[in-house]
């Protein structure tokens, strides 16, 4: 007989597997809060290591703390009374940890050579830097930036390679040349601008501006070609971009693209870079200022350097590395804020 043929039965559907949960998008804002609070560690750090540094390039000096004070004719024994007086002779942990104990509670000690408190001598010469760098901030960030946009919106015509060969051959220039070859032909030959950067107590704000102007060229003719290259590069690379097409495509007038849709992400790059600049022109002006006899934070630390001022020196490197932290986060900031990818980290 015939085995009846059965089908085989249907199997039984396995159990699905619990999806996992997703996981919460992010908040706005929360990337950004992280990208800027790993930068303030990194800060932190840096600080610290730079106050490491200072305090070891001090003790590297060549001389002696109390025979520099006290001159070349003093004596043996009053300048080993003085060494003793000032701590010269203690351990250096000890010494390190003394002065930046003390520099934490914002005491940055007295000037051997002065004999006064360091800490209104260092505000007063960064406030004399600050009004120098952002005179020269604010007259080369529009040429810079404005110099790298017209020569990239007419990239290869004769004008875009002007603009660059004119700002390469600026940067190349070392600061004490050009302002050496500044103060001969304006100062000197043709008498339009005065040497000295101090203007007198009575002066005004133009006259002060103008003393002003022959110590912030140099300073323009090296960040220009710098700003320059770096806004025409972002603004190729945003000329070229995909958006730029569409936006092309769709009909909308060429003033309309570049103002809303190539400038705002091709001038990035030059916004954090020209943020982190302003660091350099606060606190990095000592061949400028000492050629130009300024008294600012760079003749300052220099100054101090040659007396083997520790207080001086150590004070006024920690304030410019301080500025140029500062600066730092500011770019980060400006970085954070026009890229929404740090802003929201779930959109990349």
């Amino acid at each position: 007989m015939a085995t009846e043929l059965t089908k085989p039965p249907h199997p039984e559907p396995r159990p699905s597997r619990p999806s996992r949960p997703s996981r919460p998008p992010l908040a706005p804002g929360g990337g950004a809060a992280r990208f800027l609070a790993q930068r303030a560690a990194w800060a932190l750090f840096t600080l610290w290591l730079l106050s490491v540094l200072v305090f070891a390039g001090g003790q590297l000096l060549p001389g002696d703390i109390g025979r520099a004070v006290l001159g070349p004719l003093a004596d043996a024994r009053a300048v080993a009374a003085l060494n003793h007086q000032l701590g010269a002779d203690r351990p250096l942990l000890d010494q390190y940890a003394a002065w930046i104990g003390h520099a934490l509670r914002g005491d940055l000690g007295s000037s051997w050579t002065f004999r006064q408190p360091v800490a209104p001598m260092v505000g007063d010469a960064l406030l004399q830097s600050a009004k120098l760098g952002f005179f020269a901030f604010v007259v080369v960030v529009p040429l810079g930036i404005g110099g790298g946009v017209w020569a990239a919106l007419n990239g290869g015509r004769w004008l875009d390679r002007l603009i660059s060969t004119l700002g390469l051959c600026a940067s190349a220039v070392p600061e004490f040349v050009s302002s050496i070859a500044l103060i001969l032909v304006f100062g000197v030959w043709l008498r339009w601008l005065p040497i000295e950067a101090v203007a007198p107590p009575d002066a005004g704000a133009f006259e002060t501006l103008r003393h002003l102007v022959l110590p912030v060229l140099p300073l323009v003719l090296v960040f220009f070609g710098y700003l320059a290259r770096i806004a025409r590069a972002g603004m190729l690379d945003a000329l070229d971009a995909d958006y730029t097409r569409t936006a092309i495509l769709k009909g909308l007038p060429r003033h309309t693209v570049i103002v809303r849709h190539v400038l705002r992400n091709a001038l990035l790059p030059s916004v954090t870079v020209a943020a982190t600049q302003l660091g350099y022109l606060i606190g990095g002006l000592v061949v400028v200022e000492s050629l130009f006899r300024y008294p600012g934070i760079g003749s300052l630390i220099y100054n101090a350097a040659k007396a083997k001022d520790f207080p001086l020196l150590e004070a006024g490197v920690l304030t410019v590395g301080l500025v140029y932290t500062l600066a730092n986060l500011g770019a980060d900031l400006l970085h954070a804020l026009f890229d929404p990818r740090l802003r929201n980290p779930a959109s990349r």
